[in-house]
């Protein structure tokens, strides 16, 4: 009997948080063996009763199968490493927001989290816009459908995979051509069941391209997980600029009090692929450095409209997976940019709470 039997014992068993091999997981805190006695100490954040309950006899069914001669002894504390944070397997929660639509804030969202998984981060990305959800097109993933798993009595769907990355929308449980008519609380109900009911991994960012404006998914999405900053998308036109002040206002809101993490400016400039040096500024020019001034956020990076973004999504390719295209050097920047100004804000400000809104 030694740690090393334990440990691959356990990983017959799965985490009922983030599905991973007991034997392995984060939860696991400890293993203690004295002479014919066995403690294991599990630490979770307010696991479910039942799921603990399923949990811990599982744990003895599993152990007491290889070491029948052992007392196994199950410890269950509660681990908190952030306050208030039901997702201590995610590091990152990262809003993707707009305040009008067709500025291409999935475009950015995509791209961002595709992105970083290429840098070889573990990257997850839920399609928090109901109404209209792109992510399954970007993504090459329309028609897929999400496999259901229970663990230890629990029923949870699993995200679907592309391009390295983990993911979640309306539009896979949905048929392409049916319309969404959801009023608020049942729009709300659906962005708490991709965060609590989807068996997402360990993740170092989770995305969420939330809908445009200011309305209950935004307010569920903040009450619910505590979302480490917000990346506001806007183009240059004023209209979309006064907009996008709407939205990073209510992330501004002393009672909500999300930081920016920065403004991206997309569709600088529009540049034909057969004259890659010229700019048309067919959208005006400043409104993202504006914004940025405003809301006193960097300015993480402009982003040309180039054609070739459009059919890759359409083919279900993120940009930034293209190497040789006239887009990537501007993505990488607001790539780049996106992880420092994180890694900034974790190290200057304290862990964001989930919102308390009385009213």
């Amino acid at each position: 009997m030694n740690e090393t039997l334990i440990r691959n014992t356990l990983d017959t068993l799965e985490d009922p948080v983030n599905g991973q091999q007991l034997g392995k997981s984060s939860h696991l805190e400890k293993i203690e063996i004295s002479g014919t006695q066995v403690n294991i100490v599990l630490a979770f954040n307010n696991l479910n009763p039942d799921i603990k309950n399923k949990l811990n006899f599982s744990v003895l069914e599993a152990l007491y199968k290889v070491i029948p001669e052992a007392e196994v002894n199950i410890h269950f504390e509660n681990k908190i490493p952030q306050p208030d944070n039901p997702y201590p397997h995610i590091k990152n929660i990262v809003a993707i927001a707009s305040g009008k639509g067709g500025v291409g804030k999935s475009t950015v969202a995509s791209n961002l989290a595709a992105g970083m998984a290429k840098k070889g981060y573990s990257v997850g990305l839920i399609d928090a816009d109901l109404y209209g959800p792109s992510i399954p097109t970007m993504f090459g993933l329309k028609n897929k459908r999400p496999k259901v798993k229970n663990i230890h009595g629990r029923q949870l769907l699993l995200p679907l995979e592309a391009h390295g990355l983990h993911l979640m929308s309306i539009g896979f449980i949905l048929d392409p051509e049916q319309a969404v008519v959801l009023r608020g609380p049942r729009l709300g109900g659906i962005i708490k069941q991709f965060l609590n009911d989807v068996l997402w991994p360990e993740l170092d960012f989770l995305f969420i391209d939330l809908p445009p404006g200011t309305g209950d998914i935004q307010l569920t999405m903040v009450q619910t997980a505590p979302v480490t900053g917000a990346v506001v998308v806007t183009t240059p036109q004023d209209v979309a600029v006064s907009d996008a002040i709407k939205a990073a206002n209510m992330f501004r809101l002393e009672s909500i009090n999300v930081p920016i993490l920065g403004v991206v400016e997309n569709m600088s400039w529009f540049t034909p692929e057969e004259l890659p040096d010229n700019r048309y500024h067919i959208f005006g020019k400043g409104g993202g450095k504006k914004l940025a001034d405003y809301a006193e956020v960097p300015l993480l990076g402009q982003i040309p409209l180039v054609s070739q973004v459009g059919s890759l999504a359409d083919n279900g390719i993120p940009a930034i997976l293209e190497e040789d295209n006239l887009i990537n050097d501007y993505l990488n920047n607001v790539i780049e940019r996106t992880i420092y100004y994180i890694q900034m804000r974790n190290k200057t400000e304290d862990p964001t709470r989930i919102v308390k809104i009385k009213s």
